[in-house]
């Protein structure tokens, strides 16, 4: 059988680093996946998004959500939160973020974790018992050759002195856009002779991964 393994060479991860233009949300059906209408949005598969303004009772299940934009027409695009039985009103905003290449990768892994397991044994039950907790994306490690004059490589050191969340992107080259939301925890520098300066990146990975 012919291989159909995804090459590692090509791939590109980004960080969030400001947004675009608001496009106006006009029409919304509810589900899983969730469909917004917003007129000639322009954004594509894998775009990452900011909710704001939707309006009824269960507005807030969708505004300030950060996620990424699938399944894209000329003027709906699906974003995969359930909205099964709420109620939310079409009006509002979707921003694009705009993210900066890291450059250098020298290697990546992670989306690591795992659910909690939860002992549901009881006094009735003949053996142990468990169902499973709430999913933990977990951490995503990367190398890179160190460039102090990379925007990408600035922006990781800032968010990481900041503790502020940030939005990232892996691409890799089929094309596969994966989405996520995480914590910078780890910036550190090594270098020796006859080297190169390296840096190794910790994020904390925080709510769901998109795109796996």
């Amino acid at each position: 059988m012919t291989s159909t393994a995804i090459s590692a060479q090509g791939s590109v991860l980004s960080i969030g680093t400001g947004s675009g233009a608001a496009k106006t949300i006009t029409g919304i059906s509810l589900g899983n996946p969730t469909i917004i209408t917003a007129t000639a949005h322009g954004f594509a598969n894998g775009d990452v998004v900011n909710l704001a303004g939707l309006t009824g009772a269960d507005a807030s299940v969708l505004n300030g959500q950060t996620v990424s934009v699938r399944n894209i027409t000329t003027n709906t695009f699906a974003i995969y939160i359930d909205t099964s039985g709420k109620t939310i009103t079409a009006a509002g905003t979707a921003t694009s973020v705009t993210f900066t290449s890291i450059v250098n990768v020298r290697s990546f892994s992670g989306f690591d974790g795992a659910a909690s397991e939860i002992d549901v044994t009881n006094l009735s039950s003949v053996a142990k018992e468990f169902v499973l907790g709430l999913v933990d994306s977990g951490q995503f490690t990367f190398e890179i050759d160190y460039d102090s004059d990379n925007s990408g490589h600035v922006a990781l050191r800032s968010k990481q002195v900041s503790g502020v969340l940030s939005n990232f992107k892996m691409t890799l080259p089929d094309a596969t856009v994966i989405t996520f939301n995480a914590y910078v925890k780890k910036f550190s520098l090594a270098g020796g002779v006859d080297a190169v300066v390296r840096s190794s990146v910790d994020l904390r990975i925080t709510g769901a991964v998109t795109g796996l």
